[in-house]
């Protein structure tokens, strides 16, 4: 196999003729390991879109993801594939936006984007226009929060367990049973500094040491 992932046919001179094609939306460009980015701005997604789909024949849209950051003013960055089946040519959009601006949505050109849009609204809290099903579709009825904000508590407000008592599940305020471990993330090849609790039975006895007592002798 002369690549460990499917290749993408380069499509040389596009960036230059989409910068062309959408004007003062594009905001930048990158193109790495043989992928283009290109970052727009947010009140153009739509036209940006219809363009990219109409003139350049970027057919599908193939998925849409949430990234945070939330060293940034607008934290979020909402990630759009498309694919273009004639051109065998794949390429990425990015805006970005904060808790209170929404996102024009896309649902208009590729009706799929309805449920790709909820995913990213229930697990990052961002809003998208247009979007007249804007509800959660991953999370469970009543959550609190957004999991997959860098700001979200690691065990989250509530936990789930059924009660024999009422025979029907129950959510509670997470009671934590122990405290959380601390980890060395020591590397297993070199080895810890400390004896692990019963690393002591593959080691020669010490000199003086008792020996312990076996099976058979504890039973007499």
């Amino acid at each position: 196999m002369a690549s460990p992932a499917p290749l993408i046919a380069p499509r040389d001179g596009i960036v230059d003729e989409i910068r062309a094609a959408i004007g003062d939306a594009f905001l930048g460009s990158k193109d790495e390991v043989g992928e283009v980015s290109i970052d727009v701005r947010r009140d153009s997604i739509v036209e940006v879109c219809r363009t990219l789909r109409d003139r350049f024949e970027y057919q599908q849209l193939m998925e849409m993801a949430g990234v945070d950051y939330p060293g940034r003013e607008e934290r979020f960055e909402i990630v759009y594939h498309l694919l273009s089946l004639t051109r065998n040519h794949r390429l990425r959009l990015r805006v970005t936006t904060d808790e209170e601006k929404a996102v024009p949505s896309v649902t208009g050109l590729w009706p799929v984007a309805g449920w790709l849009e909820r995913e990213i609204f229930d697990l990052y809290g961002v809003l998208f226009d247009g979007n007249d099903d804007l509800r959660r579709i991953l999370t469970d009825y009543g959550f609190r929060g957004h999991p997959f904000r860098k700001d979200f508590p690691l065990t989250g407000y509530v936990e789930m367990r059924y009660s024999e008592e009422q025979k029907r599940v129950v959510y509670e305020p997470v009671r934590l049973a122990q405290d959380f471990r601390n980890f060395d993330f020591m590397s297993p090849w070199e080895g810890a500094e400390y004896i692990l609790p019963g690393d002591e039975k593959g080691s020669p006895q010490a000199p003086g040491a008792p020996t312990p007592l076996t099976a058979d002798e504890v039973k007499k």
